[in-house]
């Protein structure tokens, strides 16, 4: 089972699309809960949480977030990233037989032009973060945001392609 972390501020329309994509991963077992972290949201974030079932906080830690995460492994993606065909049989898969962190492969039909690729960094969350608990409990520090967990980590990448965020911002 599988918990998904997402971290928000005023993304209303880019939440939507994240949890439309998930419903998938709930109907086949494998999202057990989505946990929605807000920063002061003034939009209408926290009424697409609870219309979609997730656990909605507004004053959060995130070591009590991840202590209370049903799955035994949690995805912390950004919203508006929108994992594409195949991701809930391959997730499945590498959390049984594996224990090392890993993330999403970029989408090949969405890609920033090539200057803005250039001599740019990824944000830390852009392809996604799949980890254990016992792994996110281990790294999780009062006051922490999500970025933070991807730090010193190597993690193994998916064959499964995750569309960015930027794409549903972009969209806007």
């Amino acid at each position: 089972m599988l918990t998904v972390v997402l971290e928000c501020q005023d993304q209303e329309s880019e939440l939507a699309q994240t949890l439309s994509v998930l419903v998938a991963g709930a109907v086949e077992g494998l999202v057990s809960d989505v946990v929605v972290l807000d920063h002061g949201s003034r939009d209408g974030t926290s009424r697409v949480a609870d219309a979609a079932g997730c656990r909605f906080h507004s004053q959060w830690d995130i070591k009590d977030i991840v202590r209370a995460a049903r799955g035994e492994w949690l995805l912390f993606v950004e919203p508006g990233a929108r994992p594409q065909a195949g991701w809930i049989d391959e997730i499945a898969e590498y959390v049984a037989l594996n224990k090392l962190p890993a993330r999403f492969t970029a989408s090949r039909g969405y890609r920033r032009p090539f200057f803005q690729r250039v001599g740019r960094a990824v944000p830390p969350l852009e392809l996604g973060l799949l980890m254990p608990k016992k792994l996110a409990l281990a790294t999780a520090k009062s006051g922490m945001r999500l970025t933070e967990f991807v730090k010193g980590q190597k993690p193994r990448r998916l064959a499964s392609e995750l569309i960015p965020s930027w794409v549903a911002r972009a969209a806007r």
